[in-house]
């Protein structure tokens, strides 16, 4: 039985290319984002008209996200797959980020997210039946110089749904949350990242600037998007898909690099952790 997918932020990168390799799986997609112009665009070449709807979705706003949920069952009757994928970078150093800025990459990465969770849960918990993927990154693990508000997102993402999964298992929901390394798509693009919009000398006079790194890589990434896409059909195929799933050969190194050195500190300092119980000696 075909699969029906509800995506976010899908006229380009990663939502693009999961709802073009879901619609190759014979899958139908509701794919949102804020123009829905653009999602036109995208998808006029796909030949399968009658497999998607294109629907309009600001993820910062509450509202959106229920008007487009009551849209999407209305067409297809349910949602089988929640790709939460909406989402920007916002990298600089912290103190050179306005707290409106850093406000702002809440309300999309973080409160977006949540919004569209809420709106979808009812309708899978009615189903008994459902699966949740949520799109954090290697920076939900990893911290990365000139990318703390970034990170501090994906954290949150990575925190929430290792926290829901247990709240929703009841149901028949799984959840996953993908931690991509770095792909090729428009991510550190001026049309995507945003930086901070106040210099602080003292950092600019380090022997290397923490932000250099990103513009250099920028089309440089090792990760290809269409084969993100199709590994996102496979996982939302398996009767038991796994809470977190590294993406790339790039995350995988991280993934095993940060976790031996958290395992490392955890049991350098063991016996302190130990000796903190009111019954220990």
């Amino acid at each position: 039985m075909s699969k029906i997918w509800f995506i976010t932020g899908a006229n380009r990168g990663f939502g693009l290319e999961i709802a073009k390799a879901a619609l190759a799986a014979g899958d139908r997609v509701v794919a949102t984002g804020r123009s829905v112009e653009a999602l036109q665009a995208a998808y006029a070449e796909t030949g399968n008209a009658d497999a998607v709807l294109c629907l309009p979705l600001d993820v910062s706003r509450e509202a959106d996200a229920a008007h487009a949920v009551e849209q999407a069952v209305a067409r297809f009757g349910r949602i089988d797959v929640l790709v939460n994928n909406a989402g920007y970078g916002q990298l600089g150093l912290f103190e050179e980020i306005a707290a409106a800025d850093i406000e702002r990459q809440f309300a999309t990465n973080v409160f977006g997210l949540m919004h569209v969770t809420r709106a979808v849960l009812p309708v899978m918990r009615r189903q008994r039946d459902g699966h949740v993927i949520n799109i954090a990154s290697v920076g939900g693990f990893r911290g990365f110089d000139g990318a703390a508000v970034y990170c501090a997102t994906k954290f949150a993402v990575d925190g929430f749904s290792a926290s829901l999964a247990p709240e929703l298992a009841g149901f028949n929901i799984r959840v996953t949350v993908v931690e991509p390394g770095f792909f090729r798509t428009d991510f550190l693009d001026a049309s995507s990242v945003r930086y901070g919009t106040t210099a602080i000398a003292d950092y600019a006079a380090l022997p290397t600037p923490p932000l250099s790194t990103y513009e250099a890589y920028n089309h440089q990434q090792p990760g290809d998007p269409a084969k993100l896409g199709r590994a996102f059909v496979e996982l939302a195929a398996m009767a038991r898909p796994p809470l977190h799933f590294v993406a790339g050969s790039d995350a995988l190194g991280m993934a095993r690099e940060t976790f031996g050195q958290r395992l490392a500190e955890v049991e350098a300092h063991a016996a302190l952790s130990a000796s903190l119980d009111r019954d220990a000696g």
